[in-house]
């Protein structure tokens, strides 16, 4: 049986079956081995942790197959109603928010929902979208535009206060105003005056947060407190020496020195446990995924998307240099998860959803489907 176009039942389908884009997935795949293989050893004293994350996983391949499906035409009509959905859920948690820990970050609305991941993802699209409408006629008065609608968002995050999300949601929108065509004197002279408003930024800064600056200067000013878990991590990494004290086998990770073992200091206990050659191959495999990113945002056919998913490549490398940062003690700690690797169901869902958004752009790139209409799998920009 043959439709119209020539084409089998088989064949209509796998346009929408096998959509993931290979070198990709693997790199995914691979990663999140090696998330599964150390949360083993992490979580070792907690039962169900891998189970659990096997379900994560399970279910953001769900949603990363969903949005390799969505052509980005359709992203580019959802992006302003996303967007608007994200803020005002921002708002709704500003106004009547669940508390934990401190922070107001939760909204329930049958579910518990965190508004500020949403934007991680909503930021881009409607950035992109933004400048695809103004592409033609950039001037200064459309990158102010474009700031006002990454700094609304990011304040409302800010004020929860989640400066990790923040600093996500900033990097992934700022790429997208770079790569619109910004000038490298523009972007000199905004760095010179966020510079300038650093002690603005350390006056309205929460005491939490100047503390963590503070610990980052210098951790042993309090070392049994403030600064305990950052110099548990930095022992953790450096006595993994070349080779790693071996799987299950790291003292600080299974004595409970180093916190959040399974979330945002995972990189810790793979540190300890795999030495400095397992980071080399942890850190070619998130060059790996930068350097496919970035050849799918080369690739891709539309001003749209081309800045889509320049974005979405520049949260991954974010998400991995800011997370192994804080545990290395080279940046503030912030609560930003490794990707792919950190425990965790809603990062591993925005990770996914972006990972589908690359493989739809790549599916609809230039010269990467063949006559049949099947995506070619190997392509490569």
């Amino acid at each position: 049986m043959r439709f119209n176009d020539g084409r089998s039942p088989w064949q209509r389908l796998r346009t929408h079956v096998m959509v993931f884009d290979i070198p990709l997935a693997l790199v995914i795949l691979a990663l999140l081995s090696v998330g599964l293989v150390t949360l083993y050893s992490a979580g070792i004293a907690i039962p169900g942790k891998v189970s659990d994350q096997l379900r994560n996983i399970a279910a953001a391949f769900l949603v990363m197959w969903l949005a390799a499906n969505v052509p980005p035409q359709t992203l580019m009509r959802v992006a302003v109603p996303a967007y608007a959905l994200a803020v005002a859920l921002l708002v709704a948690v500003a106004l009547a928010g669940t508390i934990k820990g401190g922070s107001r970050r939760w909204i329930t609305i049958g579910i518990q929902l965190q508004p500020s991941e949403f934007m991680k993802i909503a930021m881009p699209l409607m950035l992109a979208w933004f400048f695809q409408r103004q592409a033609g006629q950039l001037r200064w008065q459309v990158y102010a535009i474009a700031a006002l609608l990454l700094v609304v968002p990011v304040l409302l995050i800010a004020r929860q206060p989640d400066l990790g999300t923040a600093m996500l949601v900033v990097a992934a929108g700022a790429c997208v105003i770079f790569l619109a065509g910004l000038s490298w004197k523009a972007l000199a002279a905004l760095v010179a005056a966020a510079c300038a408003g650093m002690p603005l930024l350390w006056a309205v800064m929460h005491d939490y947060q100047r503390e963590r600056v503070l610990t980052l200067i210098d951790p042993y000013h309090d070392p049994l407190g403030k600064g305990f878990h950052i110099i548990q991590s930095m022992i953790a990494i450096g006595s993994g020496g070349a080779a790693g004290k071996g799987w299950t086998h790291g003292t600080q990770a299974h004595l409970e020195f180093i916190p959040e073992r399974t979330t945002d200091f995972i990189f810790a206990v793979f540190s300890e446990e795999f030495g400095l050659t397992g980071n080399l191959v942890l850190m070619v495999l998130y060059l790996l995924l930068i350097w496919r990113g970035l050849s799918i945002a080369l690739n891709a056919s539309t001003f749209f998307t081309r800045l889509l998913a320049g974005a979405i490549t520049m949260i991954y490398f974010t998400y991995a240099f800011v997370n192994m940062g804080m545990v290395s003690g080279i940046v503030p700690v912030v609560g930003v998860p490794l990707p792919f690797m950190s425990y965790g169901g809603t990062a591993l869902l925005t990770l996914g959803l972006a990972a589908g958004i690359l493989m739809s752009i790549q599916r609809h790139s230039r010269g990467v489907r063949n006559p049949s209409g099947a995506p070619a799998w190997g392509a490569l920009a």
